[in-house]
């Protein structure tokens, strides 16, 4: 059944986008991670913290209370706090719930914000809980999942582990122009594909590294924007934001299928093709990811998408400049911020502010994250 597209009713602007670099674990404390984005943000839009009406904080491994108890550090404040874990969409879900804030009315200025470190014993929940037994429980894993995806891709489309690689060298390359990144180190495809071997045919460089960071997005009304004084020219609309919980589709790649279905929900509610964007921002947290994804955002048919890449398709200045900030695979999976950071990108990219990475004349991006579950969130965003 079809839903309402709150953002066709209210028009929804991010007006301020901050990160705190990805990175290994070291002995920074979440909350100066996550402040040092929160601040940025409110710095990038002008703003003062008493202006923010709600705040959604999403995590996956820090705990309880972790948003509430890191917020109170920026003062007095009426702002309605709420967190949110959804795997490694938590960041995506935070601002999906923040730009519904905004697009229904219940708030004038939300803000989304990621921050996460590595615990141990994290993720430890709901699928190990559920005890609901598995004939490969324990065997496969992330990487072992996507190193037989892999496989199969090459035995059914005849692309090598060659070409499948040279996401991660593009990436790579991305990674080292791009401050926040956790990885900053431009890769030859000899690099990429040296040992050690992670699984299959992947490779250490074709493998997310995950470590902690921060990001936050502010999104505003129109109005809200008016009143406070932020700079609407650049303000990026959000026009369309969709979440969809995994179908069961015997045969079928689920991930594939579920991103197919939820892009499909955010381009029809944002009136646009796939086509019509050019600048990408997805789950590429093993490099055959990409290759799937696209295919199934319909940015080329099955099968295509190695020919696309090595033909600049997928480059900045191509047709669809694929994660310009270095993806999952250089600028890093921290979990809670990945999806937030995700928009940071595109926002950046649709000022035009990217530096080196600027894809040319980009009017539209999406931000598309993947989590455990599994559940996929998708975000379009326009240049006014």
């Amino acid at each position: 059944m079809a839903t309402r597209n709150l953002l066709s009713d209210r028009s929804v602007y991010v007006a301020g986008i901050g990160l705190h670099r990805y990175q290994h674990l070291s002995e920074t404390p979440y909350v100066t991670l996550g402040l040092t984005a929160v601040r940025e943000a409110l710095k990038d839009a002008a703003l003062e913290w008493r202006h923010v009406d709600t705040a959604y904080v999403g995590n996956a491994r820090i705990g309880m209370a972790a948003g509430s108890t890191m917020l109170r550090y920026l003062g007095p404040s009426n702002v309605a706090v709420a967190q949110v874990e959804n795997a490694s969409a938590s960041g995506s879900t935070a601002f999906r719930q923040a730009v519904h804030d905004v697009a229904s009315g219940l708030a004038e200025v939300s803000i989304a914000i990621g921050v996460d470190k590595p615990v141990a014993g994290a993720g430890r929940g709901g699928p190990v809980n559920a005890k609901v037994r598995s004939l490969a429980d324990g065997l496969v894993v992330p990487f072992t999942h996507f190193a037989m995806l892999t496989e199969r891709y090459m035995a059914d489309t005849g692309a090598t582990a060659e070409q499948i690689a040279k996401v991660a060298v593009k990436n790579h390359g991305y990674g080292a122009h791009n401050p926040f990144a956790q990885r900053q180190k431009a890769r030859t495809l000899e690099e990429v594909l040296a040992p050690p071997v992670i699984a299959g045919p992947l490779t250490r460089l074709q493998c997310t590294p995950v470590g902690e960071g921060g990001a936050a997005v502010i999104v505003a009304s129109a109005n809200a924007m008016k009143q406070l004084g932020m700079n609407r020219k650049r303000g990026v609309r959000v026009t369309a934001s969709a979440s969809r919980l995994q179908e069961f589709t015997p045969g079928d790649n689920p991930d594939v299928v579920l991103t197919q279905n939820t892009t499909m929900d955010a381009l029809e509610a944002a009136g646009v093709a796939p086509a019509d964007l050019d600048v990408i921002e997805l789950h590429d947290a093993f490099s055959i990811e990409e290759f799937l994804y696209a295919e199934a955002m319909g940015l080329c048919g099955v099968g295509e998408a190695a020919d696309r890449l090595e033909r600049g398709e997928f480059h900045i200045g191509g047709k669809h400049a694929i994660s310009p900030s270095g993806g999952l695979l250089a600028m890093g999976h921290p979990i809670g911020p990945t999806g937030v950071g995700q928009v940071c990108e595109i926002v950046r990219q649709l000022r035009g502010e990217a530096g080196q990475r600027q894809q040319p004349e980009a009017r539209i991006g999406l931000a598309h994250m993947v989590g455990v579950g599994a559940v996929c969130v998708v975000h379009i965003l326009q240049r006014t």
